[in-house]
This record gives C-alpha cells, structure tokens and sequence, in this order.
C-alpha cells in the first residue's frame, strides 16, 4: 500500500444529469490510498492519515491537484511525426501527410521506435488510456501492443482495414484484412490491460465486402470495439453519397454493416444529422469530439448539446496528428472556445468529466477506470498548481474551485504533468 496526500478532485456522474455540486468531489487536503495497483481509498487526509498501518509510506505534494487518469478516445499513434504540418482540409490532410507517413510502418523497427515516443508523449500529458489507430501493417499493432503492456497501461488499437482508395503499399484486401485482424485479436485482446478495436479507416476507404467482415469480427469475438471515423469533413460527407448513393446518409453505411452498438467510436461527428444523432444514441455508440483537429483543418464545429440531447456519449479525443496537441488540457481549452461560438458554455467540471470518467464512459469502461473510487485501477495524475508563473498566478486570484480548475484547462498544458501513475506505478516524472 501506498499513500498519497495533495488536493483532491474526481467525477462522479455526468453534471448534465445529476448537477453540478452533485457531480464531483473535492477534498482540499486529501490522501489516496493504493494497494495492488488499485484505489484503495480516499478521503480527507485528516480522517485517514490516523487509521493508516503501520509503515505505509505517504508521498506529499504540495500546490498539486491530483485527478483521474485522462482518457483520450480518438487519436493516431503513426502521425506522430505529421503533428504541426501546415494546414489543408482532409482529403489533402492524409495524401499529403497522413498516407506517406503510415507506409513507413511496414519497418517494425520504425513502428516500435515510434509506439516508445508516442506513449511517452501521451504520459507526460497524463493520458493513461486511449483509443488508438495504428496502420493496416499488422506489425504496428504489435509494436503498439508491446510497448503498451510493458508499460502496464490500458490501452485500445487495431489494425486499419482499407481494401481502396489508398496508395497501393498501404491497401490490405477485404479477406487479409480479416486474417490479420483475427491473429492480432487472439495474440492481444484481453492480454492484460489490453483490447482490441476493429479499425476501418473510414467507409470510403474499406469496400462493402471490407466492412461486412468487419461487422463479422465483432460478432465473433465479444468485446471487441469498433473505431472509425464518421462526418468529419464535408467533402468526405459528398465522397460517401457518391460511393454509397444507395444509403440515405453516412452513418447508414455503416448500420447497414452492422457496426454500430455498444463499444463502437465514431470520431468527429461534426455534421450529423437529427436521424443519425438519434440512432448513434439508441445504439449505445460514442462519438469522440475533437477540438483542435476539427479547428486545424476548417472541418466545423461539433454540436455537443445536440448529441447529448440523443443521449450519444460523447469522449474527448485529441486526434493527433490532425490535432495540434496530446494535451487533453489543451484540448478542453479549444473545446471551450468551439461551443462558445454556438452559444453553448462548457463548465469546468463538464469539461473535467468529459476528459475522464465520461471517456471512460464512452468506451464502456467506467467500472475500471476514470474517476478514483475504490475498487478502479490507480490511474491518476498529479497537476502542479505551479508549473508556470502565469498559472501560478492566476490561480492565486480564483476565488473557488471553479475558478481554479478553468484556468488550468485555459493555462494548462504539458507543463501542468507532474507525475503520471498507471495501475499504480509511476510512469512518468517531469522533473526525473
């Protein structure tokens, strides 16, 4: 066992349906307790500290905030390299950028290099679980999977599945496709920390043979996730209609494949209309809003109350490389700014649910991670109030909670990550 004293503060329930003041809790001084990669308890450090045994050590930080693990549901590993390329709309976006950098994943010495950089990036940001794209090169969700494990995390990837309309090093074929993700499934769904997400990149690129098998892999294996991306880009939106004239809007493409339930992501969501907002929440699926990458690439603004409104769950997603950074921090920052120009506001503890218990509630795994009740896996961050003079600063002028957790969203950043924990061990330390 091991205990830990800092401020405190997790969600727990959606502000849109219990309240605010019933939607979080906050110990000023508090201590959390963790014993076998698990919370074990939290409280007031006062009432605590006296029952503790006898020998636990107790690790303090002073002007820190500990929160929950923060849990991003979209977002490509392979663009790493790609992130803060000048910008274009979609369509240009991957065969400019996108396409060239995925082919370099058939080197499994490049995709293990890169899987290292890419989950370090995610720690020192205090993401502990993400939904993950990796390439249609089977060897990439290996290197993924690998380093992943190693580090104790719980993470979710596949294998991209695109049989057309992409350069010819990067197509598999409907029936390869299938074999490959079968092998990947049995070697690591459920290893561990691990699942599996069935990937097609997005229904333009998988033909209608592709994506039947897709829908055929998650029956026969249960649990399974699918992740794809779904009303991104409006040109995207016109490529559909022109290769599926026969479905009447872009998310029946996928229906008709049977893709949609519970555990299936869509990513973006940007424009969407009532039938598919409506039939994304009588699904069970989740749609992952992505704020900068949506801003990066002039793709819209992502209507957050209307989904909600269709009882859609709705994650936060950085897309990088699209996105322009791994911070969720940064990334509730452009939130912010995208429903104040719709005229929506976005609450500082809405914003902090959004980026940890409801992503966990989006890929159905609230019950394992996403706020710091006992019995969850010991995912936490450990935010330094000080990280910047300017923050520093500013919240010395908050004159609530409130307050205070706004400006880390709007000042925060890297910077902000002082420790990292996953399953209870430390996995990243700024100042190691």
């Amino acid at each position: 066992m091991q205990a830990y004293r800092a401020a405190l503060l997790h969600c727990l329930a959606d502000p849109r349906e219990v309240g605010i003041e019933r939607s979080y809790q906050y110990f000023e001084d508090g201590l959390l307790l963790v014993e076998n990669g698990r919370i074990a308890r939290i409280g007031a450090a006062a009432e605590l500290l006296p029952g503790l045994p006898a020998g636990i050590g107790v690790v303090e930080y002073h002007d820190a905030l500990i929160v929950p693990g923060f849990v991003d549901t979209h977002i490509h590993y392979p663009q790493l390299d790609v992130i803060a390329s000048y910008g274009s709309q979609l369509l240009e976006w991957l065969e400019t950028y996108t396409f060239p950098a995925e082919a370099r994943f058939a080197d499994p010495a490049h995709a293990r290099a890169q899987a290292r950089l890419f989950l370090a990036e995610l720690l020192r940001n205090g993401t502990t679980t993400a939904l993950v794209f990796a390439t249609v090169h089977p060897q990439s969700v290996d290197a993924f999977f690998e380093e992943a494990q190693r580090l104790g995390l719980r993470m979710i990837a596949g294998k991209v599945l695109m049989d057309r309309n992409a350069p010819d090093e990067l197509r598999d074929s409907a029936a390869s496709g299938y074999v490959e993700s079968c092998a990947l499934i049995e070697r690591w769904h459920g290893k561990g920390r691990l699942h599996y997400a069935v990937t097609p990149r997005f229904a333009p690129t998988s033909t209608p043979g592709q994506l039947d098998l897709a829908g055929r892999l998650l029956r026969e294996y249960p649990g399974l996730y699918l992740h794809t991306h779904l009303s991104e880009n409006r040109a995207e939106i016109d490529w559909v209609k022109e290769l599926f004239p026969e479905r009447r809007h872009y998310l029946d493409v996928y229906d008709h494949h049977r893709l949609l339930g519970e555990r299936s992501v869509f990513a973006h969501g940007v424009h969407l209309c009532d039938d598919e907002c409506r039939r994304l929440g009588e699904s069970g699926s989740a749609v992952a809003f992505c704020p900068t990458s949506n801003l990066f690439l002039g793709s819209g603004l992502f209507d957050l109350a209307r989904l909600e409104g269709h009882g859609v769950r709705v994650g936060l997603g950085t897309d990088v490389g699209g996105g322009t950074s791994f911070s969720q921090l940064q990334s509730l920052n452009e939130a912010y700014k995208v429903l104040q120009l719709q005229g929506q506001k976005l609450d500082p503890f809405k914003a902090l649910y959004l980026a940890t218990l409801g992503g966990a509630r989006a890929l159905y795994l609230d019950e394992r991670i996403g706020n710091l009740q006992p019995g969850k896996d010991a995912d936490f961050v450990v935010l330094d109030c000080k990280a910047t003079p300017l923050l520093a600063r500013r919240l010395e002028q908050a004159r609530s909670l409130a307050e205070r957790l706004f400006a880390l969203m709007i000042l925060g950043d890297d910077r902000a990550v002082r420790e990292t924990f996953a399953a209870g061990r430390p996995v990243h330390r700024r100042d190691a």
